[in-house]
């Protein structure tokens, strides 16, 4: 399991490569969330609850339903109305996410060549999958629309080098320097 990969081998790794002096300095996940924006809800009640249904399939956690902030004219969008699906998943749920995003999903995608390592700058790593069907849970009988979403993984490390040896270290598939 990833938590465990994570407590024996990545946690020794970062606090010889980074030589931290404290073992609470070590960067950790702290969680990801998973989000599904559904914009053509507007339009179409249904689409957000066959986000919520989707989403709740590939988390294994009951989505918070986001609800637009503010109306926006040229979107036909008032304030209130039902937007999207997010889901923030912390603890063993978490790590059991990443074990199958990164082992099972990402190498699933259509000329996949490695994630880039752009970062925020603040330790965290954020990617879009273009759609809901590279989630082996997914029965593509049952999907009534292609949907994208976006995955934040919030770390505690303090620099983007930090972070990419953490993800590195828990498996995420990144692209090589030389290929970059």
């Amino acid at each position: 399991m990833l938590l465990e990969k994570y407590k024996t081998e990545v946690r020794g790794e970062l606090k010889e490569q980074f030589s931290y002096g404290n073992d609470l300095e070590i960067p950790v996940v702290q969680k990801v969330t998973v989000n599904m924006g559904v914009g053509k809800a507007v339009t179409n009640k249904g689409m957000i609850e066959a986000a919520v249904a989707d989403l709740a399939v590939i988390t294994g956690q009951k989505p918070v339903i986001t609800k637009a902030r503010r109306s926006i004219s040229q979107f036909r969008l008032r304030k209130g109305t039902p937007i999207g699906a997010k889901v923030t998943l912390r603890g063993k749920r978490m790590y059991e996410f990443l074990e199958r995003l990164f082992v099972v999903v990402i190498p699933r995608l259509r000329d996949f060549r490695g994630l880039p390592n752009k970062l925020d700058g603040r330790g965290n790593y954020s990617l879009g999958l273009a759609e809901q069907s590279v989630f082996p849970e997914i029965n593509l009988d049952k999907v009534q629309f292609v949907q994208g979403m976006d995955i934040t993984i919030s770390t505690t490390a303090r620099t983007d080098e930090e972070c990419v040896a953490l993800l590195q270290g828990l498996g995420c598939p990144f692209k090589r320097d030389d290929e970059a």
